[in-house]
């Protein structure tokens, strides 16, 4: 609903017990669900090329509209594909495992986890955040002494 109204904000991806747990999974999950909010947010574009005025007079109201190149043309750009949501007849489903969208998840999770090599940050971006590290660490050393002088 706050997509609905603007906001472009999203707080929260694959977190789980109020934030002190991630899950690559629910991450997984939750990109589904955004690219999907994405796709509803593009809105459908009517204009004189999408609507086929010239094709719906040609087939008719009792036509095969899944037949024609303007129907498969425009159709592809409007489907919503996913990847972790199962929409398969339940018959194929079974065939393939029964797997549901926290086991497909948890699969294409480890997959990236083997699989990916992540781009090195620039060597003045790495010294500067074992910059702000160390300057962390200090200052909690310094915290900790205070707090013992005060004992």
């Amino acid at each position: 609903m706050p997509a609905l109204t603007g906001s472009n904000i999203i707080y929260g991806m694959g977190m789980m017990e109020m934030g002190m747990t991630m899950s690559y999974e629910q991450l997984l999950i939750d990109q589904e669900i955004v690219r999907m909010i994405r796709r509803v947010l593009q809105g459908i574009v009517v204009n004189k090329d999408t609507i086929g005025l010239d094709v719906i007079k040609a087939v008719g109201p009792a036509g095969n509209y899944l037949s024609q190149r303007h129907t498969l043309k425009y159709m592809r750009q409007e489907l919503s594909t996913t990847q972790l949501i199962n929409r398969k007849m339940r018959e194929r489903w079974e065939k393939e495992g029964s797997k549901d969208m926290a086991a497909l998840a948890r699969e294409e999770a480890i997959k990236l986890l083997e699989s990916h090599k992540p781009t090195p940050l620039p060597t003045d971006v790495q010294k500067r955040i074992r910059d702000i590290v160390e300057e962390g660490e200090a200052e909690a050393i310094e915290l900790a002494a205070f707090k013992e002088k005060q004992n």
